[in-house]
């Protein structure tokens, strides 16, 4: 008899490759341009044809990381390499800056605002350059990161809409992303830069932005770490949270660093249990630290890579923990996402629910939503499990 962490294993790794893959690899790919669609509808049509760069670089990133890490599926390695080349010649201005959004045909749409863009860059072209052996694309990873480190102090540059000097912050996202990428790109960074890197995101993201008296993650602080009371500094983005704190058990792993694992899984626990909708269940989108009515009209909407990123952590906490409330929130949270978001008729999973779990957006993909969270967590969560069974053997 299978246990339930083979069950699970399992579920994972068939929604990966008999559903979620074949929905991107039948929709997405533009043979004909380069890149990819990822304005599909729940059937998989085309709606719109401009092309995101967050979510082309994720495709690439996606398709090359199942290439080296699961199967050297040629077709997906030709997946990956329709999407990089295609970004390697329209995706930057003269500077080496990524953009935001391409026409169909590649031409500039909008301009590159912030770094996150060149953070998926980096991403996708170290695992292309693994996945290919290309040194351009290895070369276009390392341009991309030093792009980011050179401008994490400030992210958007001049398109940053703030008032100079007022009122100075500094956001989560930045050493949340750069911890993760950072590792994606330990095969090309000296190891005594890439330990430096990583102490010193951590630090940032444990010390700074971590309210201490209540375990919750803020998605704003002051320069110097100290909280603001504004709408940014009060707020509470419950998927950036859990991200962060698997993201930092991934890095505490590699060195049995079990404190750093148990202050994460805590910060975890607490953002659960302070974020979860208790009369409709799943977790809400974004709130104030202080029980205020939060700035965004979308904050009680239910998304879905807000409670796959939850699954990621919650089981790889169990996995290094054993802590009984790791599991009971897994089963909580597995329940409640595979009841909701995932759609067993067309194949990929929705999207955007409202605060009662009704579908919102009859969408697989769009502006924001593309080819990466849903894959990425079957993924991981398929490898948790898959140690999991392999530890009560």
């Amino acid at each position: 008899m299978k246990s339930r962490f083979e069950e699970l294993a399992e579920l994972y790794k068939d929604t990966l490759l008999k559903n979620v893959i074949p929905f991107w690899e039948q929709n997405s790919v533009d043979w004909e341009k380069g890149g990819y669609f990822t304005c599909l509808d729940r059937s998989g049509r085309i709606y719109d044809t401009d092309k995101f760069i967050w979510l082309q670089n994720r495709q690439v990133w996606l398709f090359s990381m199942l290439y080296n890490k699961l199967d050297k599926r040629d077709h997906w390695l030709k997946i990956a390499s329709n999407g990089a080349k295609f970004l390697a010649q329209h995706g930057r201005d003269l500077d080496g800056n990524w953009y935001f959004s391409l026409t169909r045909e590649g031409n500039p749409l909008v301009q590159p605002y912030n770094i996150f863009s060149d953070c998926f860059a980096a991403m996708a072209f170290s695992q292309y350059a693994l996945a290919s052996g290309e040194d351009w694309a290895k070369d276009i990873a390392l341009q991309a990161y030093n792009n980011v480190l050179r401008r994490k102090e400030n992210p958007k540059g001049k398109y940053n809409k703030s008032y100079p000097g007022t009122r100075p912050m500094k956001a989560l996202a930045v050493p949340m992303i750069l911890a993760n990428l950072s590792l994606e790109m330990a095969w090309l960074l000296q190891s005594d830069t890439l330990e430096e890197i990583l102490d010193a995101t951590i630090t940032e993201v444990m010390d700074d932005f971590l309210d201490s008296e209540r375990g919750l993650m803020l998605e704003n602080v002051a320069p110097d770490g100290s909280q603001i009371n504004s709408f940014e500094g009060r707020l509470i983005n419950p998927g950036h949270g859990m991200e962060a704190m698997w993201f930092a058990i991934d890095i505490a792993q590699r060195s049995n660093n079990n404190k750093l694992i148990n202050r994460s899984v805590d910060v975890m626990l607490n953002i659960l249990n302070f974020a979860w909708d208790q009369e409709y269940g799943g977790l809400y989108y974004f709130m104030d630290i202080n029980g205020n009515p939060p700035q965004q009209l979308e904050w009680n909407q239910k998304l879905w890579w807000v409670h796959l990123e939850s699954l990621v952590g919650l089981v790889m906490g169990y996995r290094l923990t054993g802590r009984k409330e790791c599991w009971e929130w897994y089963e909580k949270m597995h329940d409640y996402t595979w009841s909701h978001f995932s759609d067993a008729e067309n194949g990929e999973w929705f999207g955007y629910l409202n605060r009662r779990g009704e579908v919102l957006l009859n969408l697989k993909g769009g502006k924001w939503k593309g080819c990466f969270h849903v894959p990425r967590a079957m993924y991981l969560c398929f490898q948790e499990f898959h140690k999991l069974s392999q530890n009560l053997n």
